[in-house]
């Protein structure tokens, strides 16, 4: 009743908060009502989104909003997400001083280069396992993310022949020296598949950016969060963080698109032009056909 009383002194005799308070004798803490706050529809769908991709920053969520109309200002969506303290804080490694170096050519095609690497975590009772990991630095997308116990050569050989058969042969496939993919069968299976093996300087990680970037996705997203029970278990979290990878998050290094529809697209544009190229030998066949006929 005196929160009542206070509040219509306020409003009807224009006076100000702290004297109508005193004025009734009731204390300014009881009168105070915070503010409903702005936007909730989107807070609350920010959240959810936070919770469920607890790794995903203020720009991947504001991709994720917009697929479902929530359009907004970047700022504006900057100031609604450290509001909800949905931001989690990275460590940083220190700094350490890089050489000039010749940056690799930007591969323009799907399937004009390929990046292997290993990635180890464990399950069960601290028991390890690997994960092969085998990317198109054209389209980022992810082509194999096989989880066992041993890995060896023969093993990459044969994983590398299913993705041929599926996504055909790449140009280039680029990895580190590790023992794997130095092995007899792997040099080998270069050989026989006529495909040039790049081999990045021995503790230059950085040679090979696109694999390692996705190693720290991976890591980040999902060998951080999940705790495996079985090997079993791990291989499927793995398989539908893989399509969740190719299909639903955004990258932002793809202007915010997936893997799949910049595959997509690129296979598209491909098509088209090389429609166009036969159309114009065909006219070209027939203006000289014309020739020789006169």
């Amino acid at each position: 009743m005196r929160r009542a009383a206070a509040q219509k002194a306020m409003r009807d005799h224009d006076i100000s908060q702290r004297r109508a308070c005193r004025l009734v004798g009731v204390d300014p803490k009881t009168v105070r009502r915070d503010q409903p706050p702005d936007n909730p529809e989107v807070r609350e769908e920010m959240t959810a989104i936070a919770n469920k991709r607890r790794r995903f920053g203020y720009r991947r969520i504001g991709v994720l909003l917009e697929r479902k109309g929530m359009i907004m200002n970047h700022k504006k969506l900057y100031r609604l997400y450290t509001e909800e303290k949905l931001g989690v804080r990275r460590r940083r490694g220190r700094k350490r001083a890089r050489e000039s170096r010749t940056p690799m050519p930007v591969a323009l095609r799907p399937g004009e280069r390929w990046s292997l690497d290993f990635v180890s975590d464990t399950f069960g009772a601290s028991r390890k396992f690997r994960m092969l990991a085998v990317n198109d630095d054209c389209c980022r997308e992810n082509l194999c993310l096989m989880a066992d116990t041993s890995i060896s050569g023969a093993r990459v050989a044969r994983e590398l022949d299913a993705l041929v058969r599926v996504y055909g042969k790449p140009a280039c496939i680029v990895s580190d020296n590790g023992n794997e993919f130095t092995s007899r069968a792997i040099l080998k299976w270069a050989g026989d598949n006529d495909v040039d093996w790049h081999y990045i300087d021995p503790g230059k990680p950085q040679q090979n950016g696109f694999i390692e970037s996705f190693n720290g996705s991976l890591r980040d997203e999902l060998l951080n969060e999940e705790i495996f029970d079985t090997l079993d278990d791990a291989r499927r979290k793995l398989a539908l963080w893989r399509y969740d990878y190719n299909n639903v998050r955004p990258h932002s290094s793809l202007e915010n698109q997936t893997p799949a529809e910049v595959r997509r697209a690129l296979e598209q544009f491909e098509g088209s032009a090389s429609d166009a190229l036969a159309q114009t030998d065909d006219e070209e066949y027939e203006i000289q056909t014309r020739k020789l006929s006169l």
